[in-house]
């Protein structure tokens, strides 16, 4: 077999593989062979059919199924001897088949790039440090009777904290929109459910009125149809309620599945899963710098064909059609970051020897069990379920790569409170 090995761009690659002539003629008289003694022919016995009359009929498809194999076979062994990594599946195209003649087949293909990490000796990493404090429990227990209050109809002005039953009607330089109108909505005023400004400016309307608002939509917005424009919304008030809030006693907290111990121990409970909560934006804070600086020093050469991949990927994760154009280029950008910081992250746990520690794996996966009513039935679903297991030893080895690279920069302490970590 002989293969050479052409650059057609930068990353791409053409490499064109022959396969001597007997390799491919003997495979084919070998099945035309086989097939005499089986095939049925009209006026012939069974496998009496002359090999002359098989390969008259049948030489031509009996050639292109064995390319087909013989290409198969030795794509993979063409890689290994030029010593390439496709990035990718390849474009595969046989440019001669014919009887005495080499068998030829060209591959066209991207390659991995050479991956450089970036030096980080000069990289300071802000460390977030907060303290879950009393204060920030007694907001918590504010929140959770919010989310258990009960609504009563009122006939006032409307304040924050209430809720309103709307109508609306939308429409941007007069012209409807998408999702313009709803009837009898639900909205409580200062959730911040809806686009900045209007909540906020039905603040002070009571039953069965009506008003014109404008806001304007973020650049953001995913709607590009109304994105950075300014809309006009017709607002009718159907009704304004205002909450009732349960009392702070132990069936509020048999509410949130605490039978024994009460308050006390709901208080406990809460503190810890604000605690993990803080823990984890902590850690999401680090991890988000070491991943920009990685992206903002390195240079990567990145496929088109992983970046195209990426792309699908990002599609279907949101439910959105494969269009080409614009619904397509809005996911390019963030594909590209992505395939680069997997192939520094590759880089640098190859480079490093990083292994993933089970005992760290099983930790993880109990943490996220104890949220769970049975907690033990939880960790034993992680272990038989490939997949679930396999996204704990990815976050795991990412957590891991961001410590390594942590350890080999600077590092500030920033004080910072509870509910400015979460509201970032």
């Amino acid at each position: 077999m002989q293969v050479s090995v052409e650059t057609t761009s930068g990353l791409g690659r053409r490499m064109t593989v022959q396969i001597p002539a007997e390799q491919i003629d003997q495979q084919v008289e070998n099945r035309l062979q086989q097939l005499s003694r089986s095939v049925r022919l009209d006026g012939f016995r069974p496998g009496k059919v002359p090999l002359s009359v098989v390969k008259k009929r049948y030489e031509s498809q009996v050639r292109q199924e064995a390319a087909g194999e013989l290409i198969a076979s030795t794509y993979e062994q063409a890689l290994q001897q030029q010593n390439l990594r496709p990035a990718g599946e390849p474009t595969i195209e046989q440019t001669r088949n014919q009887q005495g003649q080499e068998l030829e087949y060209v591959a066209t293909f991207e390659v991995y790039p050479d991956v450089e990490p970036p030096e980080l000796h000069d990289l300071t990493i802000e460390r977030p440090v907060a303290q879950v404090s009393d204060a920030d429990v007694d907001a918590m227990f504010d929140k959770l009777r919010r989310q258990r209050s009960t609504w009563t109809r009122v006939e006032r002005p409307a304040q924050k904290g209430d809720r309103l039953e709307i109508d609306f009607e939308g429409t941007v330089g007069g012209q409807p929109f998408s999702g313009n109108k709803a009837s009898n909505v639900p909205l409580e005023l200062g959730s911040g459910s809806m686009i900045p400004g209007f909540e906020v400016q039905l603040e002070g309307v009571s039953p069965g009125d009506r008003k014109t608002i404008e806001v304007a939509f973020p650049q953001e917005y995913p709607s590009q149809e109304v994105a950075g424009k300014t809309a006009s919304f017709d607002v009718k008030v159907n009704a304004v309620s205002e909450a009732a809030l349960p009392e702070l006693n132990d069936e509020f907290a048999r509410a949130f599945g605490i039978a024994d111990g009460g308050l006390e121990k709901l208080r406990v409970e809460v503190r810890n899963n604000m605690q993990r909560e803080l823990d984890n934006v902590i850690k999401s804070r680090i991890k988000q710098q070491v991943f920009d600086a990685l992206l903002a020093r390195a240079d990567v050469d990145v496929p088109a064909s992983l970046i195209e991949n990426e792309v699908n990927a990002l599609i279907k994760k949101e439910g959105g059609a494969a269009d080409a154009g614009q619904a397509r280029a809005r996911y390019e950008d963030e594909a590209r970051k992505r395939v680069s910081l997997g192939l520094l992250i590759a880089e640098i746990i190859k480079r490093n020897q990083l292994q993933i520690d089970p005992e760290r794996v099983r930790k993880t996966i109990e943490d996220l069990a104890q949220s769970y009513e049975n907690p033990e039935e939880v960790v034993q679903w992680y272990y038989s379920n490939q997949e679930m297991l396999a996204g704990v030893q990815t976050l795991i080895m990412e957590e891991t790569v961001v410590e390594w690279v942590a350890s080999q920069a600077k590092s500030e302490d920033k004080s910072t409170t509870f509910e400015e970590l979460m509201q970032a």
